[in-house]
């Protein structure tokens, strides 16, 4: 597990996805190593995306020990979910803490629970734990979210990592039909509003400065 403070109550971790084979590699799909994210809003735990470290070993006991610490001192957390996808450890995470809530967004709360207990559902613009906000991807069910504090959006799988560092938009071949590239691109280019500074990644390195920018060279 590698585990990193990217700015002051704001955290990243990355583990090896269980289900990761190397047919999901390569340009058209995605690495082993994802990323999660822990924020502390002041008034509530947040964990974006949280995959736990492979049971029995040592990062994973790493891991279940220091959100145990945050956890009592910080209270019981709340999971946002990017994708449905992306449910991965909540369902133990539920389990583990009493008044743990997830969040799902309503357009994807039905794939959500086929997966995983929903404890709450949210529509782009209701009020989320943290101060978080939920911003649309343009991409289905996925949902974006923003960290205000620090000028952070939060991506699922429409964003990813591009080779040698930066930015790009997720495959073509990820959108099916309902949708087209260029479509895509210009309901991301609303987010350009904003004034972002990181872009915290789960597939691929987070963009810690200048985010606005490289959201911009993605979208051209």
């Amino acid at each position: 597990m590698d585990a990193a403070r990217i700015r002051p109550n704001l955290w990243r971790w990355t583990a090896p996805h269980p289900d990761w084979t190397p047919d999901e590699g390569g340009p058209e799909g995605w690495e082993r190593e994802v990323a999660s994210y822990l924020y502390d809003g002041g008034d509530a735990l947040v964990l974006f995306d949280p995959l736990a470290p492979p049971d029995g070993t040592r990062d994973a006991a790493r891991f279940w020990d220091e959100l145990d610490r945050d956890i009592e001192r910080a209270g019981s957390p709340h999971i946002l979910l990017t994708v449905y996808w992306h449910v991965r450890s909540s369902p133990a995470i539920l389990e583990r803490y009493d008044g743990a809530r997830l969040w799902a967004h309503t357009r994807a709360a039905q794939p959500i629970r086929k997966r995983v207990r929903v404890t709450d559902t949210f529509r782009p613009g209701e009020p989320l734990p943290g101060g978080v906000e939920a911003r649309e991807s343009g991409r289905g069910g996925e949902i974006l979210f923003w960290i205000p504090e620090h000028g952070a959006l939060v991506a699922g799988d429409v964003l990813l990592g591009a080779a040698g560092g930066g930015l790009r938009v997720c495959p073509d071949s990820w959108l099916g039909e309902r949708i087209t590239p260029q479509e895509l691109r210009e309901r991301l280019r609303r987010l350009l509003e904003l004034p972002i500074e990181l872009i915290l990644l789960t597939h691929g390195e987070p963009v810690l400065e200048r985010g606005r920018d490289a959201l911009e060279r993605a979208l051209r």
